[in-house]
């Protein structure tokens, strides 16, 4: 039987300097944008907050955001599995912190498909989606959009362009996740240019599951990431 998911994707309100994305010392972040799309639809639904005229505010209102959160529980409710790419490290924490529903989404972060994190449990290093999705022939990310610009873009008033980009993220990760299953084997491109592949034999991993694979071995690695640099979080009180 094919699990089913409902995948989301966030876009942050603060624009975060340099290239490497750091977003950490210039939390809190704000929320403009959310997608979200299950098995069962055939296009994402946007979430963001709009004004008394119906434009979309800088950020969303916490009130929204919590919404959001039920949003989640209740599919998971009906049999559905939250899935993310790299959502356990940084989409959950930011939902956590904007909606301070902090025991509510570590519970939904341990039990939901980080797809991205499953690769980092198993690989020891972490795969871009755009190179997840040229590896397993599935549609990627816009190019006309740099996931950086998202905030900046929305403060100048282009939200549509920034919608379309993170409704084809969460295309983009549905999609993925279905083939891999489908599958049961994941393939990406390396940064060399050639194919990687990682073997799923029950599929995807939720979080905690994943967490319980045995280590990688890191060894030829200068700098390995530790799996506590994704998941530290879940243990703040």
């Amino acid at each position: 039987m094919a699990v089913k998911y409902v995948a989301f994707d966030i876009e942050t309100a603060k624009d975060i300097p340099g290239a490497e994305f750091n977003w950490r010392p210039h939390r809190p972040l704000g929320i403009s944008c959310i997608a979200s799309m299950s098995s069962s639809c055939d296009e994402p639904r946007i979430w963001y907050s709009k004004g008394t005229d119906g434009t979309p505010l800088p950020q969303m209102s916490r009130s929204d955001i919590v919404e959001f959160v039920h949003f989640i529980d209740s599919w998971v409710g009906d049999g559905f599995r939250p899935l993310t790419w790299n959502g356990l490290a940084f989409d959950y924490d930011v939902l956590a912190e904007e909606s301070d529903l902090w025991d509510q989404c570590k519970a939904q972060a341990s039990r939901h498909v980080d797809m991205m994190f499953h690769v980092v449990c198993e690989k020891g290093f972490p795969v871009s989606l755009a190179n997840a999705a040229r590896g397993m022939g599935v549609q990627g990310k816009l190019r006309s959009v740099d996931g950086r610009d998202a905030p900046t873009l929305w403060l100048k008033g282009q939200h549509h362009e920034v919608i379309n980009y993170v409704a084809q993220d969460v295309r983009t990760t549905l999609a993925l996740a279905v083939e891999c299953d489908r599958r049961r084997m994941f393939k990406w491109i390396t940064s060399r240019g050639k194919i990687g592949t990682m073997s799923l034999p029950k599929g995807w991993l939720s979080v905690n599951q994943a967490m319980r694979l045995p280590l990688p071995d890191t060894s030829w690695m200068s700098d390995p990431i530790p799996r506590s640099s994704y998941s530290a979080w879940l243990a703040q009180t």
